[in-house]
């Protein structure tokens, strides 16, 4: 089970520079069964952290693509949600996107497009799959059209993270596209990203230099005196 998050070291999200490891982030409405899912195509191999200084549960898993290991961390938005909006960081660096709803509860779906307008604003262009999940609640459902990812252009399935219908192949296609993605994309955000991360740490350490040079002009009291 998840550890104290405590325990846990700094999450270090240049580790998603290199070549071998990918961040694939995970979105929709709460109680869709996001980290069901996750759990189900983990099964017994997975140790979920909750990283609750981030907010977020992180699974990491490992796999070959193209005779090569990859190191995947999938992030859970650990109840972030709720608030109709994600942290920019849970974004930053990301390499695809599974946005999941629950085809038993229509706001779920409704609010789809709120989701990937958001991920878009942060980054335009990773990969994005379209899960409709509990589809064992009702197979008629699987009979339905849901337009917005063909809308869109995205990738759709329908899956069941209660009898695993379809979960191991969004999975693994999520990470196919990952690694293509980063191979093949020049990642414009991250460069806008990385030069935020800069000016900001450049004015913290200026306001630091500032505190020091202030601290050293203060008059020092003459002795004897009152």
């Amino acid at each position: 089970m998840a550890g104290d998050a405590g325990e846990l070291p700094e999450l270090d999200l240049e580790k998603y520079d290199a070549d071998e490891c990918v961040k694939i982030i995970c979105l929709g409405d709460s109680a869709v069964g996001k980290s069901k899912l996750m759990e189900r195509f983990l099964m017994d191999g997975y140790r979920p952290q909750q990283l609750s200084t981030y907010a977020l549960t992180l699974y990491k898993y490992t796999t070959t693509v193209n005779g090569k290991t990859i190191l995947v961390d999938f992030w859970d938005t650990a109840g972030q949600e709720r608030f109709q909006s994600m942290h920019p960081s849970y974004y930053h660096k990301a390499h695809a996107c599974i946005m999941v709803f629950d085809v038993q509860r229509k706001i779920t779906y409704r609010n789809m497009a709120n989701w990937y307008k958001e991920l878009r604003d942060y980054r335009p262009e990773i990969p994005c799959l379209v899960v409709a999940n509990k589809i064992d609640a009702d197979m008629k459902v699987t009979q339905r059209s849901f337009n917005f990812a063909k809308k869109q252009g995205l990738p759709f399935y329908f899956v069941s993270a209660a009898d695993g219908t379809n979960v191991v192949k969004v999975f693994k296609d999520a990470i196919h596209r990952a690694v293509n993605y980063k191979q093949n994309s020049s990642d414009f955000m991250d460069e806008v990203m990385r030069e935020l991360e800069n000016f900001e740490l450049e004015q913290r350490e200026g306001n630091s230099e500032r505190d020091e040079e202030e601290e050293e002009e203060e008059p020092k009291e003459k002795p004897g005196s009152a």
